[in-house]
């Protein structure tokens, strides 16, 4: 039976190779580190972020807001300041919530002041919904109380704005050569507009649409539907005449 026998100068150049190849890679990896900078942003795909809303973006989040509201067990009613605590309550829902989340009114179940309480839960509703509340926006829930005599919660979930943090100066604007935006850019402008803006949802999307005004609307379509101008009627301008325009260039 014939056997192949293994050239003595391949067996000899294997170590040689394996050395070279070895060696090869490691000039790579060495070449590869040395091109690569530290980069102090941050980057995605690749790219550097050098537009001011994101590298310093605006974080929007939800946070409750809460009111309590003590009743007595011999309460049947609100108090004149506490009817004034919960319509300040209310008014400040419409102004920074813009119809965003639900109004949740939490009653104490299970103390002593279980039947106050829910008598001051049923005028407070009617006080939401006086105050344009729709029904699908009020929620009421229960809690237990335990034997004391617990408040009455109002609460909603509004949006807050959380302006960047700026004053970071990684690096030297006197030996930055590229024409990019340094770090600190447009942070400033960031900050103030999560403090001015009055509604952060604005931020996110679109709000909700309001109640429309109906008579005019109603007027428009009833012209239409009978074949009239839709438009409203202006007075008559005397100027609009042709007689004046005839009067004016004779002379």
């Amino acid at each position: 039976m014939q056997q192949t026998r293994q050239s003595p100068r391949v067996g000899r150049f294997e170590p040689r190779r394996a050395t070279l190849a070895c060696a090869l890679l490691a000039l790579v990896a060495v070449g590869a580190a040395g091109c690569r900078h530290d980069v102090g942003a941050p980057q995605v795909a690749g790219w550097s972020l050098v537009d001011p809303a994101q590298r310093h973006p605006i974080i929007v989040s939800q946070q409750p807001q809460t009111i309590e509201v003590n009743v007595a067990p011999q309460a049947r009613r609100l108090s004149p300041r506490q009817r004034a605590d919960v319509l300040d309550f209310v008014h400040r829902a419409r102004a920074s919530d813009a119809g965003n989340s639900r109004l949740v009114i939490q009653a104490p179940s299970g103390g002593n002041n279980e039947i106050a309480a829910m008598n001051a839960v049923g005028e407070i509703r009617q006080m939401v919904s006086d105050n344009g509340f729709a029904e699908s926006s009020i929620a009421v829930e229960a809690y237990q109380g335990g034997r004391l005599s617990a408040p009455v919660r109002l609460s909603y979930l509004t949006y807050v704005a959380e302006a960047p943090t700026c004053g970071y100066w990684p690096t030297n604007l006197a030996d930055q050569r590229d024409n990019a935006n340094y770090w600190n850019f447009g942070c400033a402008n960031q900050r103030n507009l999560a403090a001015m803006i009055a509604n952060p949802a604005d931020l996110i999307g679109p709000r909700t649409e309001g109640e429309r005004y109906g008579d005019r609307r109603d007027v428009t379509f009833d012209k239409y539907v009978r074949g009239e101008h839709t438009g409203a009627d202006r007075p008559t301008d005397p100027r609009d005449s042709t007689d004046v325009a005839t009067d004016a260039r004779t002379r």
